[in-house]
């Protein structure tokens, strides 16, 4: 309740700034198409993970705020990303790294600073994901145990929860056609909740938070 109401605040404040930029001066819409590198994790203490790479794109409908200090940005972006997790195969005691793989898509609603009109913002804002289950890579693996534990299996742990609420911070480089963007995106909802609906006999309580890292390029009209 508390996140639904956080969100709802800062999506008000943000349009009414906007309505009543609206009202006394011209302001400049855009459209920016971007593309670049992810790097993926889950914080956990259920599991040891390995943050692995993967890429993204996006597309941005920018709305440039004149006589403001801050822009505002409308942003979705789809992502394929790639997490480690420890397993023990059968019949062994050494663990290793198997992968996964999640697909997301995100909309977020971001406010940029004004450092330097046009050339550095830094940049926050709420985000909504939905994404897939964790896909495992391997096949093969599917029966491994998931390391620590003595009964859950590596194909046990992909059904995590679909829906999850970010927030965005970050800052964006470059001139008005051509800019480099970093992004941190963190989860404040519990991506492994949906876990905790299986009835997992050693664990009842899986709690993490997604952990992500953007570093793109994109050109703006």
């Amino acid at each position: 309740m508390k996140i639904k109401f956080l969100l709802f605040t800062i999506f008000f404040a943000l349009f009414s700034s906007y309505n009543a930029d609206a009202q006394s001066y011209r302001i400049q819409n855009g459209i920016g198409l971007y593309g670049g590198l992810t790097s993926f994790d889950i914080d956990t203490d259920d599991f040891a993970t390995e943050r692995q790479n993967g890429w993204l794109a996006g597309m941005a409908a920018t709305v440039d705020l004149p006589h403001r200090w801050y822009d505002v940005s409308y942003n979705i972006q789809l992502s394929e990303n790639q997490l480690g997790i420890a397993a023990i195969p059968i019949g062994g005691s050494q663990a290793e790294m198997i992968d996964y793989k999640l697909f997301t898509a995100q909309v977020a609603l971001i406010g940029h600073l004004k450092v330097i009109k046009n050339y550095i913002t830094i940049d926050a804002g709420p985000q909504l994901q939905y994404n897939s289950n964790l896909d495992l890579q391997d096949d093969t693996k599917e029966n491994f145990l998931v390391d620590g534990y003595n009964t859950i299996t590596a194909k046990d742990i992909s059904e995590i929860s679909r829906f999850n609420v970010n927030a965005t911070v970050g800052a964006t480089f470059g001139v008005e056609q051509f800019k480099l963007r970093a992004q941190y995106i963190y989860g404040f909802t519990n991506i492994l909740g949906k876990l905790n609906d299986k009835n997992l006999s050693e664990n009842s309580d899986f709690k993490g938070n997604q952990s992500m890292l953007v570093f793109s390029a994109g050109f703006f009209f």
